[in-house]
């Protein structure tokens, strides 16, 4: 699975220090590691969004505030939310095992204190990863984010850590075959 340049979607707003066990609650990671099954119950640990994943429309954007992610190292909680449709993350800050997890995976997100003060949920986003702008086009406002490097990006076009490690291994064959 690659992820496009530019996205665009809905917004979903979560405030600071949602952790590993809100985004996918444990009890959900012993039946299944499904995407679209850990998808289901992405985010019901929070209080007050119980059903929240039914109301996402694939697509969405997850916006969150300081330490989106923190907690248990639960490789899972990434795969839980883009199980659930949402195609991009951003937050103001994350946990570092959560971060390199989503980075493993293939799955974009980014870091903009600004973006995480300035959207609503709601509000209708367009992300361009490459550039690292947020445009939001329910208030005219414009965001800056760090965008990844270009080995970072290539990894998550690829779909994430696993096939761009085969990748490398297949050209360095490759290039030991014409030695």
């Amino acid at each position: 699975m690659t992820a496009p340049q530019v996205i665009r979607g809905r917004t979903w707003k979560f405030g600071a220090n949602i952790d590993t066990d809100q985004i996918i609650p444990a009890k959900y990671a012993i039946y299944s590691l499904d995407e679209k099954e850990l998808g289901k119950h992405a985010m019901e640990g929070v209080p007050g969004r119980e059903g929240w994943a039914a109301k996402v429309t694939p697509g969405d954007i997850l916006v969150a505030d300081s330490n989106f992610g923190c907690g248990s190292s639960r490789e899972i909680a990434p795969i839980a939310i883009r199980g659930a449709g949402i195609s991009l993350v951003i937050a103001d800050s994350y946990a570092r095992i959560f971060f390199r997890n989503a980075i493993n995976m293939g799955y974009p997100i980014l870091q903009s204190p600004q973006a995480a003060e300035g959207v609503s949920e709601g509000d209708d986003l367009e992300v361009d990863l490459e550039a690292g702008i947020v445009r939001n086009f329910t208030r005219g406002d414009e965001y800056p984010c760090e965008p990844f490097p270009s080995f970072m990006n290539e990894l998550i076009h690829m779909g994430g850590l696993v096939p761009w490690v085969r990748k490398r291994l297949q050209e360095r064959r490759q290039l030991a075959g014409r030695r």
